[in-house]
């Protein structure tokens, strides 16, 4: 899946720009400030990097970036998930205007941040011209040799996180025994004390229903009976009042058929009402005034108010208070039972020791073969002799990653002890250390397309040549963009980009077209001899371009 194309609006210092990329090696070649490295930065954008205003160009109100892919199977899956449209290729678009406000659009739908940065992994591999820096941050170096060998920490980081949780919950324990003994006895008595009480979730609601049903019990039997004698019992009563009215209607019904319908309705309403008298004989049946469980309900509520001031809750959280108690005594009990901690923190290092030791095994056979492998290329970069290593050095206490630290060790030359990296190379040195590591790596990484920013700087002559033909080799399975400095680089390649500047009215703009033939030999001679070319560099430009 290479970077097809990639379009550009109003970004930094281009106006306007649409290039159609290639498979294989291109190069981007141009004057020092004519903005090699902005079609890079421009990528990194649309991969979900930080965004600043500073990228919209002078005078124009928002920048657009878009890059095109080929279609990728592998990512199918993950667009659907997301919500996205899984077309033929991957479109990449990106919008920042002068206030630093971001939008993005992942085939055509809006997309965040987030989801641009899942994506860029998966597409780009992007080296840049201080790559060198990262060889001495010890996690840095760790992660490249875990991505070299296809090494998975997540388990052990779990296993780290499951064994300190349960060796800080053991030593908190260890260290609050009196204190947590304190606790249980005082918890176990306010327990206790609510347990003669038992209260149950809603009982308190229920029981003040009660309680008021029972303290009016005489009114609610005297509305009772007030309403059966209404309905019912005198004369005349609702009930007979609407059958009178129903025989009046009933005998004219044949005559006007418009009563019809009233007389539904008072059919309706003398069945609600006997249906209701029946309803409140039943009441008055099974209602009763009962003194004694009124008492038994005031003394229950009593102990509820009761324990409600002591511990300053409202009655209706007892029972909820009662529950949570409980459980904090339980919790407690737990952390007063050592032996049972213990043997919870044992089980716990032991899981992670298991995953460490998996760790320490996939390491030990990966660092010969990255060391084997970045000392060979070093021969190719004018380090001949020289010699990479990777040390791996156990730690006093394992961490989340693993029980060792992983250190890059280099001699320069024959004759010599490696030493860390950092403390024994030069810049140039570092950088071709760098580009070893970064080729060696790269045969092996998922991205389809590799961006080499300026990685070969430092370096010259037949390792100039050398490092071309690398990056050729690497094109020959993978999409390979770089920007370079050196003429023997870019003869190697099979696209050949050029990055210049222009005065558009008050304006400095960038441009960057492909060349090919004449127009190529002519870049290489001045990136050969400068500013001024001759019959002499153009010769030697085309000696490079069929060497």
């Amino acid at each position: 899946m290479s970077l097809r194309r990639i379009v550009l609006r109003d970004f930094v210092i281009v106006q306007s720009l649409e290039l159609d990329l290639e498979t294989g090696f291109s190069v981007l070649t141009g004057e020092t400030g004519a903005g090699k490295s902005i079609l890079i930065d421009a990528l990194q954008l649309a991969l979900g990097s930080r965004a600043e205003s500073g990228v919209v160009r002078e005078g124009a109100a928002r920048c657009e970036i878009a890059a095109e892919f080929d279609s990728a199977p592998g990512l199918g899956a993950w667009l659907e998930e997301q919500g996205f449209a899984v077309e033929d290729g991957l479109l990449l678009r990106r919008t920042v205007d002068t206030e630093g406000r971001s939008r993005a659009w992942i085939n055509g739908s809006p997309a965040t941040m987030t989801q641009l940065k899942a994506l860029a992994s998966s597409l780009v591999d992007i080296h840049g011209q201080h790559a060198w820096q990262s060889l001495t941050r010890a996690d840095a170096v760790r992660e490249l040799l875990d991505a070299y060998a296809g090494i998975d920490t997540r388990a052990a980081a779990a296993g780290w996180a499951q064994w300190r949780q349960r060796r800080k919950a053991l030593e908190t324990a260890t260290e609050r025994q009196n204190t947590l003994r304190q606790e249980s006895e005082r918890l176990a008595w306010q327990i206790a004390e609510l347990d003669k009480l038992a209260p149950q979730p809603g009982e308190w609601e229920e029981l003040n229903t009660q309680h008021s049903r029972l303290a009016n019990a005489q009114g609610l039997l005297d509305a009772v009976q007030t309403a059966v004698t209404a309905l019912d019992d005198e004369e005349p009563s609702a009930a007979t009042l609407i059958s009178r009215a129903l025989t009046a209607l009933q005998a004219h019904s044949a005559i006007e058929p418009q009563f019809a319908s009233t007389i539904e309705a008072l059919e309706g309403a003398l069945a609600q009402v006997q249906d209701s008298v029946h309803g409140l004989h039943q009441y008055g049946r099974h209602t009763e005034l009962d003194p004694g469980s009124l008492a038994t309900l005031d003394e229950r509520l009593s102990q509820w108010v009761s324990l409600a001031r002591r511990h300053r809750r409202p009655p209706e959280e007892l029972a909820e208070l009662h529950a949570q108690w409980k459980a904090e005594l339980n919790q407690i009990d737990e952390a007063l039972d050592l032996a049972a901690l213990e043997q919870q923190e044992r089980q716990a290092w032991g899981a992670f020791t298991t995953e460490l030791k998996t760790l320490t095994r996939q390491r030990q056979q990966a660092a010969p073969k990255l060391s084997k492998a970045v000392s060979d290329t070093m021969q190719t970069l004018g380090m001949q002799g020289g010699r990479f290593e990777v040390a791996l050095q156990k730690l006093d206490e394992p961490q989340a990653h693993g029980w060792e630290q992983v250190e890059f060790l280099v001699a320069g030359h024959s004759g010599v002890t490696p030493r860390p990296v950092g403390k024994v190379a030069s810049g140039g040195e570092l950088s071709r250390i760098a580009l070893a590591i970064s080729v060696v790596t790269s045969q092996l990484g998922q991205a389809p397309t590799l961006i080499f920013d300026e990685v070969d700087a430092g370096i010259g002559g037949a390792v100039a040549h050398t490092v071309g033909q690398l990056l050729r080799q690497l094109g020959q399975d993978r999409q390979v963009l770089a920007v370079t400095h050196l003429p023997q680089v870019a003869a190697c390649a099979d696209q050949h980009l050029l990055v210049s500047k222009q005065r558009s009215g008050t304006q400095t703009v960038s441009q960057v077209r492909a060349i090919e033939h004449e127009s190529r030999v002519g870049e290489l001679a001045r990136m050969l001899g400068g500013s001024d070319t001759s019959e002499v560099s153009m010769a030697h430009a085309r000696e490079l371009l069929t060497s």
